[in-house]
């Protein structure tokens, strides 16, 4: 019986010992992700890459920039403006 005892405690130990580990990573990547966070938000996005001959394919890079959500509608339109009067 005394060696049953001493195997359950090492195994309840182990047990916590690994839940206490996992839950300090979990909240280090966390605490990680969010000083990555606001400096994410403030990096400058191109707008565009280099200017196509095409002004269709122009509009459709344009179109998934706006669709990746890189581009704002006001932006988009801003974009797409300039592209049809060139």
């Amino acid at each position: 019986m005394p060696l049953l005892r001493g195997v359950a405690r090492t195994a309840v130990i182990a047990g916590t010992a690994t839940a206490v580990s996992n839950r300090v990573s979990r909240r280090q990547a966390n605490r990680w992700a969010e000083e990555e966070a606001p400096q994410q938000a403030y990096e400058p996005q191109p707008v565009a890459a280099a200017p196509a001959a095409d002004p269709l394919e122009q509009l459709k890079q344009l179109g998934e920039l706006k669709a990746s959500g890189v581009l704002t509608d006001a932006e988009f339109e801003a974009q797409k403006a300039k592209i049809l009067a060139g």
